[in-house]
């Protein structure tokens, strides 16, 4: 029992940095390490590590939001786009022989950290206010259907590919770009946990607490932390964190 809670308190531990820093998928971390060292069917881990992903994306939702760096309106196309298209994608793959492509949101994790150290995002929020709100609305209507197509034909990365998005093409700074990546993932990951549970049946209900308490705690102390850094150290704590995260993965996966 207490190899399980170790496992557990790590994957929540590694899963909330990695949300409460930069808005990304519980899954990626979650998800490996309970297949890996607990044996737990791959379907279900998904689903646990999505149920985990809904309360720490929300509370690093809240904790931006109350420091005014989340853009609600746009958040809110990306998402619908998001959803829209994770069906349309889903429904493509069915139709596509050997589709997977597990190692990409791992890859994409270890390459964006790697990025964020080399190159940090500087925008600054007038510098971002600057874009007119009709050229705002269709960056996040076609960003968003990238994403959701992209998630539902590979099954990963959403997270990763939000903040890519909202920092490179959308132009957004790098706490405004997380918050609202959080947002919507807080969305996306009730819809997807749900779905899990209703398809696959009630998880493990240990596994399910430990992760979901673990993801929280340390989502709200990245989030809070990231919040009140300066755009520099933010984007090296960022970067330093998505790589490890990646290299870990990585480690978990092949070795």
């Amino acid at each position: 029992m207490l190899y399980a809670v170790a496992i557990c308190f790590l994957a929540g531990l590694g899963a909330g940095l990695g949300t409460g820093f930069a808005g990304m998928s519980a899954a990626a971390v979650i998800s490996p390490m309970l297949i890996t060292f607990l044996g737990v069917e791959p379907y279900m881990a998904v689903g646990i590590a999505l149920a985990s992903d809904v309360l720490a994306s929300a509370v690093s939702a809240y904790t931006y939001g109350k420091n005014k760096n989340l853009d609600i309106k746009n958040g809110l196309v990306m998402m619908i786009a998001v959803l829209c298209f994770t069906l349309v994608g889903s429904f493509v793959s069915s139709l596509v022989p050997s589709t997977a492509m597990g190692g990409f949101s791992t890859f994409m994790t270890l390459l964006l950290g790697i990025k964020f150290i080399l190159r940090p995002v500087m925008t600054t929020k007038s510098t971002m206010q600057s874009v007119s709100v009709r050229k705002r609305f269709w960056q996040s209507v076609i960003c968003g259907s990238a994403v959701g197509f992209i998630c539902g034909f590979v099954g990963a990365g959403g997270g990763m590919m939000m903040l890519l998005l909202l920092t490179s093409v959308l132009g957004y700074e790098l706490k405004t770009a997380v918050g609202t990546s959080v947002f919507i993932m807080a969305f996306t990951a009730f819809t997807g946990s749900v779905s899990h549970f209703a398809i696959g049946g009630a998880p493990n209900m240990w596994y399910l607490l430990l992760c979901v308490l673990s993801t929280l705690l340390w989502a709200r102390i990245a989030a809070k932390f990231a919040n009140k850094a300066s755009p520099v150290t933010l984007n090296r704590a960022t970067g330093v964190v998505l790589t490890v995260l990646g290299l870990a993965i990585l480690a978990v996966n092949y070795l």
